[in-house]
């Protein structure tokens, strides 16, 4: 409950909008460092991808969902994040860093396959509990409701580099 509160209260403050406020670009920007560190737990890390407009390498912090062994980022903000739109710009090559950089290739997950991905997501990332419309113990049927508002990525190396 306290961290339901707190929760709402970091979302207005920090994500007005569906963006990161200023405060909130300057705290992505400290968190992303300690994920790529290896300090934060394994399942936090930082994706790195090309901006499409400007074309710099973007970072940020994310928590990583995994379901069947797979790894998973989800997308808190929906489909208007400008990571998410920077990732399908970037036809999915991207590189996560823990400890070093690995390169990626994200591939979109269907709609119809979101649900339990966006449970276990909700579990892992109490930080993501304001933006996601569903209890994180929920049934996964209250995910599929909606599964469409939030974009899934499959986390697979990239066998290219």
């Amino acid at each position: 409950m306290v961290l339901d509160k707190v929760n709402n209260i970091t979302h207005r403050r920090f994500y007005r909008g569906q963006r990161p406020s200023r405060i909130g670009r300057l705290i992505n920007s400290f968190f992303a460092a300690i994920h790529s560190s290896g300090i934060a737990p394994s399942y936090m890390v930082t994706l790195e991808v090309t901006g499409r407009k400007s074309g710099r390498l973007i970072a940020l912090p994310v928590a990583m969902a995994l379901v069947d062994g797979q790894q998973y980022l989800v997308s808190m903000l929906g489909n208007g994040a400008q990571w998410v739109q920077n990732v399908r710009a970037a036809h999915g090559r991207a590189f996560i860093r823990r400890k070093g950089r690995t390169a990626v290739q994200l591939e979109e997950v269907p709609v119809d396959q979101r649900a339990p991905i966006l449970k276990a997501y909700l579990r892992r990332a109490p930080g993501a509990r304001p933006h996601i419309p569903a209890d994180k113990d929920a049934p996964v049927e209250a995910f599929e409701a909606v599964a469409s508002s939030f974009p899934v990525f499959r986390i697979v190396p990239d066998s290219a580099e």
